[in-house]
């Protein structure tokens, strides 16, 4: 996969200039001192490999989510849960359903192997959930959600979310990305593990990369029913995730006040942001997530401009959005330095 954020910074030889990382959604406050201490606690048996089955953090994961420990898929990151369930469920001659602006891998993955891709336009920045249904075909095996979406910050609703377990046919296997679910302070937000029982065509995967602040180690997972566990199990590598990562997300999860203080952080900041957009009377689109998408005019030159100043953030053109950048909310004082150099260059 090509890291676009980090491909300009390697043509403009200022890589190692850059002091406020805004572009890839990861969590300013780093990650659980438990989780470093778990890590430490590993280094010497690095040279072990690790428990292919994971069924520590299965277990913990198990506990977390009051689920079954076979119901868990592990995966190195969320994007490696992502490419088992394509590699186990798509083909030639079948297809896919997604909304229009959503997480680049998705459809990547979906070309890589040879299915169709059948894209459904938004409304309002938000997936239209009855379009999506519309557009189920015959050869559809899976539909991809992400909730809240990457790179608009825009959530689906409990009502559409229900609309949409009622309508899709049992065939096709719901794939509901939570990646930021973490971050969501809105009352309608689905509660999609209240629905897994009832619905076994649906799947969520997670990651420790955002809120865990675990990006780096790669640890993603999945909640579903055990046969699409066991199939997604079947399809991957022994040794896919490493044993520091997996010590760490059972510590991780074992600290809820990181969690607590990221999501207060995070709130501050969104607020911050939004407030100095607002002065700045710049067009953004509404976010529940840790970022926050902005209209800009050329885009790749504001990113260019921002990069001479230590700032990396993240251009939308593979979304088919020239005019925008994706914003990370960071501490604070990062926050602070981008909206004065927003409005400095701006």
């Amino acid at each position: 996969m090509i890291n676009f954020s980090s491909k300009l910074t390697r043509e403009s030889g200022l890589a190692m200039k850059i002091s406020y990382r805004l572009a890839n959604n990861e969590n300013p406050l780093g990650p659980s001192i438990k989780a470093l201490q778990a890590i430490e606690e590993m280094l010497n048996r690095a040279h072990h490999y690790p428990d292919t089955y994971h069924q520590p953090l299965k277990h913990a994961l198990a506990t977390h989510l009051s689920v079954q420990s076979g119901q868990i898929t592990i995966g190195n990151g969320s994007e490696n849960i992502l490419e088992l369930i394509v590699k186990s469920y798509l083909s030639k001659n079948t297809s896919a359903v997604l909304p229009q602006y959503t997480f680049a891998t998705i459809p990547r993955l979906i070309k890589e192997y040879g299915a169709r891709v059948i894209e459904v336009p938004v409304k309002n920045w938000v997936p239209d959930i009855k379009e999506m249904i519309k557009c189920i075909e015959k050869d559809t095996r899976l539909l991809f959600l992400v909730n809240p979406n990457n790179p608009t910050g825009t959530y689906t609703t409990v009502a559409d979310f229900n609309l949409l377990l009622q309508s899709v046919p049992p065939h096709v296997l719901i794939v509901l990305d939570e990646a930021y679910f973490e971050y969501v302070d809105v009352t309608d937000y689905p509660e999609a593990l209240t629905y897994l029982a009832a619905h076994p065509n649906l799947i969520m995967v997670r990651t420790f990369s955002k809120a865990y602040g675990l990006a780096g180690l790669r640890l993603g997972y999945a909640v579903s029913s055990m046969e699409v566990a066991a199939q997604l199990d079947s399809v991957r590598l022994p040794f896919h995730v490493n044993s520091l990562a997996a010590k760490a997300g059972c510590a991780a999860l074992d600290d809820k006040t990181h969690i607590k203080n990221t999501f207060a952080a995070n709130q501050k900041g969104r607020q911050q942001m939004l407030e100095g957009l607002q002065q700045l009377q710049l067009s953004f689109i509404p976010s529940v997530a840790n970022f926050i998408t902005i209209a800009v005019g050329d885009a790749a030159t504001l990113q260019a401009n921002l990069l001479q100043h230590g700032v990396l953030v993240k251009t939308l053109d593979e979304y088919g959005l020239p005019n925008h950048v994706r914003v990370t909310i960071g501490t604070s004082a990062e926050i602070t330095h981008f909206l004065q150099l927003l409005g400095q260059l701006l």
